[in-house]
């Protein structure tokens, strides 16, 4: 234990000190805050939307808004976190964690020291793990102070207690591109074949995942020149099934559902309302309700994040480590 903390202190010091952390945390904290309060930022239209009737009880919730709403020409918050942000700085933090060690010699001599071979990559994951909890903090607390001191809202209870539960699940999805990027970096001696490998891994989920689940819908559900309801309904399951492969996707849904209550789920009863033309309108959850609709992304995340730690793990403590 006092060896994995000795890597952790080491680690995390390393993040906050070297000019990648700095110019990483600089960055999040700057697109975080131009998408809130820029030119084109979400203010303008929050303010808009809180001197129009409330429907769906929605209005409840109005502080949250400061993370789901977007702006003229720019996304929201909550779009940069699960679609940039978030995976970037988990990518940037692993990409280079123990073959950047190999690569400079300086992995032999730690592991020559009254240090086991395991302190090593769980005090690296941990340092991972708290730098990107540090960020996201930051970064919250700074858009919410601003949201506060502009726009004169207070978070009630139930919203702090939402904030509080997409912090947490920020942090894990964090965790999973941390993960990914710590076994490429395991497996490949080469960093830049590690940041490759994480790179390409979430471009593919960010920007053609959807069109992957589309063409596996129309593969296995396809539909006629003039789709009924129940062809359009399968289809839309089997695209919707196939694009939570994606832990984007899953952030994605479970996050929406935090941030607005109103939604019923992020994805799935939006689609399904359109297909099949019902009347039927989202209303707000509770937060128990919430936690119920969310809990099968927040495990399926978690449990991928495990598992690719469980397998750097296994490979790192099972590698020959030479002396250069």
């Amino acid at each position: 234990m006092q060896g994995m903390m000795t890597v952790f202190y080491k680690e995390l010091a390393d993040h906050f000190n070297s000019w990648r952390g700095i110019i990483l945390f600089i960055t999040v904290l700057l697109v975080s805050i131009f998408a809130t309060i820029g030119p084109s930022g979400a203010l303008e239209n929050i303010r808009a939307q809180l001197e129009t009737p409330v429907q769906y009880g929605a209005g409840q919730y109005a502080f949250l808004y400061l993370f789901t709403t977007s702006g003229e020409d720019l996304p929201s918050f909550l779009w940069f976190i699960t679609r940039f942000l978030v995976p970037i700085v988990g990518i940037v933090l692993g990409l280079d964690a123990i073959n950047g060690e190999k690569n400079s010699g300086t992995l032999s001599r730690l592991l020559a020291q009254p240090i086991y071979r395991d302190a090593v990559i769980n005090g690296k994951f941990l340092a991972g793990v708290v730098t990107i909890a540090i960020m996201l903090t930051t970064t919250i607390l700074i858009i919410s102070a601003i949201g506060f001191n502009v726009l004169g809202i207070a978070p009630s209870s139930e919203e702090i207690a939402r904030l509080l539960l997409f912090w947490g699940t920020s942090i894990l999805y964090g965790a999973f591109w941390l993960g990914l990027a710590m076994l490429f970096s395991v497996y490949f001696r080469p960093v830049a074949t590690s940041a490759i490998s994480s790179l390409g891994i979430w471009m593919f989920f960010s920007f053609f995942m959807s069109m992957a689940a589309r063409l596996t819908a129309n593969m296995l559900a396809p539909m006629s020149q003039t789709p009924t309801t129940p062809e359009l309904l399968k289809n839309v399951g089997v695209q919707i099934t196939a694009s939570r492969f994606s832990p984007i996707m899953l952030f994605g849904e479970a996050s929406t559902v935090l941030l607005a209550p109103g939604e019923r789920t992020a994805a799935e009863m939006l689609q399904l309302y359109h297909a099949s033309g019902a009347r039927w309108m989202p209303g707000p959850l509770t937060l128990g309700q919430t936690l119920l609709t969310i809990w099968p992304h927040l495990a399926t995340i978690g449990g991928l994040t495990a598992l690719l730690f469980a397998i750097s793990y296994i490979r790192f403590m099972r590698e020959e480590i030479r002396s250069t």
